[in-house]
């Protein structure tokens, strides 16, 4: 069993930045792929950027290529995302989401575990 716990949402304005952390308790198998999904008001959740645990590979969907990044420390069982020039269609419920298997998903439901979420608002 693994938990997963957020951190790091907020109100921003657009163009700042802001990182949000994942803090993971429970056995993290090499064979474990960590994402974190978005889910705008009356939308469906999306992937936002994901990482391969044990080699660090990482994917970043296209409305966020080039301003963020996504890191963790094996060590600490924690992800970590660096988003920068925030725009106001970032505003979303961040979820950190896992999965037993090595590679990532666009689909939500492909992943086993998730966090209870923490929410961004950039301001326009």
């Amino acid at each position: 069993q693994v938990t997963l716990v957020e951190s790091g949402g907020g109100l921003v304005q657009a163009g700042d930045s802001l990182s949000l952390s994942c803090a993971a308790s429970g056995r993290i198998w090499s064979g474990t792929s960590m994402a974190w999904f978005r889910q705008a008001h009356g939308m469906e959740r999306e992937l936002v950027a994901a990482i391969i645990w044990n080699t660090g590979v990482t994917y970043y969907a296209d409305p966020v290529k080039g301003r963020v990044t996504l890191s963790r420390d094996k060590a600490k069982n924690t992800m970590a995302l660096r988003m920068t020039a925030l725009k106001a269609e970032d505003t979303a419920t961040y979820f950190c989401v896992a999965r037993r298997f090595a590679y990532w998903s666009q689909n939500p439901a492909d992943y086993d575990y998730w966090g209870q979420g923490t929410q961004v608002s950039v301001s326009s």
